[in-house]
């Protein structure tokens, strides 16, 4: 009797898994679409709109970002190593992926660093996570910004890349300010396959970021 009732219990678990399955899928599903909707607004806004600035004879030649790189540096973390462990816990609140630490290269005497010591971590986000952290940048952190007056035009690299420097990581809500024990800034890079840094500011702005004024010729 009591092999008949496990067998019983196992089909009925059987039978409950492929309907926690298909939500699961269903959930995946939703937030995918979520994570996706600033890659659909480039596809039917964005690429129209570079391509009639600059005449692209083809949408293969229209730019787009291709990663984006967020990175900490902690030179305090040299004397308190707890700092960094904060750090990276916050870097994964903010990005959704798992931060890398980064390690000193050159030891300096002067700011008592050795080669190989703990001094940053780093999140690289691609495809869809990319356009999720873009989407919250973009839409929510910067609107916090105290005294904010929109953002530089001359931080390109020459090669249509973008780089934008944040003070305060409290800026993000994935942070509870008072669980924060150190206010700590990050560096934030776009990288796109933009030839040219005219062509990058477009690409940006059509994202709808908030520019101050243009001055790159």
């Amino acid at each position: 009797m009591a092999d008949k009732k496990t067998k019983k219990a196992d089909s009925a678990q059987q039978k409950q898994k492929p309907a926690a399955k298909q939500t699961a899928d269903i959930k995946a599903e939703k937030e995918i679409k979520v994570r996706c909707r600033l890659a659909e607004f480039y596809k039917s806004n964005v690429v129209p709109e570079l391509m009639k600035i600059f005449n692209y004879k083809s949408i293969m030649q229209v730019p787009k970002i291709s990663k984006i790189v967020v990175n900490m540096g902690l030179g305090d973390a040299v004397t308190e190593p707890k700092i960094l462990e904060e750090a990276v816990k916050e870097l994964e609140a903010i990005t959704g992926q798992k931060a890398s630490v980064r390690k000193a290269k050159k030891a300096i005497s002067n700011f008592k660093l050795r080669a190989g010591m703990n001094i940053g971590a780093m999140v690289t986000l691609r495809r869809e996570r990319m356009y999720e952290f873009l989407d919250r940048l973009i839409n929510v952190a910067l609107p916090r910004v105290r005294d904010f007056r929109g953002l530089s035009d001359k931080s390109f690299d020459g090669r249509g890349n973008y780089t934008l420097g944040i003070k305060e990581q409290i800026i993000f809500p994935e942070i509870n300010i008072d669980k924060v024990n150190k206010i700590v800034g990050m560096d934030i890079t776009i990288v796109t396959t933009a030839p040219t840094d005219n062509e990058a500011y477009e690409l940006l702005k059509g994202f709808g970021f908030p520019f101050r004024k243009k001055e790159i010729n």
